[in-house]
């Protein structure tokens, strides 16, 4: 069985060195965005969950990161067996589960990104030996241990219960979704509300706490050094089209109009 010459999933390698990562969430269908934010950003995450992304728009992004330092993960719609299926056999390196809110829901979407014994996933990785570079009997053997899983803290109730979940095995990485937590405790938008402030405070805690890496998100330099201050390891620095839309405003600044 061959080894390869560099880690498959080079997020691994960054974690385990207590390094961060910085990444994106990619929501427009265009491989040619992915391609020029694969050469700056460790990590992109596809999201199959809130925007106009089909599989097939997802598969050539994904392929999109060939040859660069990015590793591809896709977010789906909902945390469902069949829905993380098919972006892992396209050549997904993790999945992003969403709205994560007890133990049970972690299982599941641990068991969900690993072949029996370990999981549930059923066997069909037609595209994805492509893409890690690999030999199909080299990919079933690496799968189960390259693929990531990615939960997302994301509810009120997910935060009584951040003990529990981050007691459950397998679990890579947890990331603390600060609107859907705002949105869950009916202050959608107000991201400076104390209540939203604190409950992310436990969230993170509890995260910490359970030495399982933890992902958020900054906007700016100040916030991600803070995050990284705090012990942040997955660092979203915005979507593609906010960073669209923030280099646009960039390119405007100390123009007379």
């Amino acid at each position: 069985m061959s080894v390869p010459a560099t880690p498959l999933n080079r997020l691994r390698q960054l974690w385990s060195e207590g390094r961060p990562a910085f990444g994106a969430i990619a929501t427009i269908p265009s491989v040619q965005m992915v391609q020029i934010m694969a050469r700056s950003l460790d990590w992109i995450i596809v999201d199959l969950e809130h925007g106009p992304i089909g599989l097939t728009e997802a598969h050539a992004m994904i392929a999109a990161t060939t040859g660069t330092p990015c590793t591809p993960l896709v977010r789906i719609a909902a945390n469902e067996p069949w829905l993380a299926k098919a972006p892992m056999d396209i050549g997904a390196f993790g999945i992003n589960f969403p709205m994560i809110t007890n133990r049970t829901e972690a299982e599941k979407a641990v068991r969900s990104v690993r072949y029996p014994p370990r999981g549930d996933r059923l066997w069909g990785p037609f595209h994805a030996p492509f893409r890690w570079g690999q030999s199909m009997p080299d990919y079933m053997a690496s799968a189960d241990d390259e693929m990531i899983c990615m939960v997302t803290i994301e509810h009120v109730e997910a935060v009584n219960r951040i003990d529990e979940i981050m007691a459950t095995p397998g679990i890579d990485v947890a990331v603390i979704g600060p609107g859907d937590l705002a949105t869950s405790i009916n202050k959608r938008g107000q991201m400076d509300d104390p209540e939203l402030l604190e409950l992310i405070a436990r969230a993170e805690a509890g995260i910490l706490k359970s030495g399982v890496p933890i992902g958020g998100v900054a906007r700016t330099a100040d916030q991600a050094n803070a995050l990284i201050d705090r012990g942040y390891r997955a660092i979203a620095l915005g979507f593609d089209w906010s960073l669209f839309q923030r280099g646009i405003m960039a390119a405007f600044q100390g123009i007379r109009r």
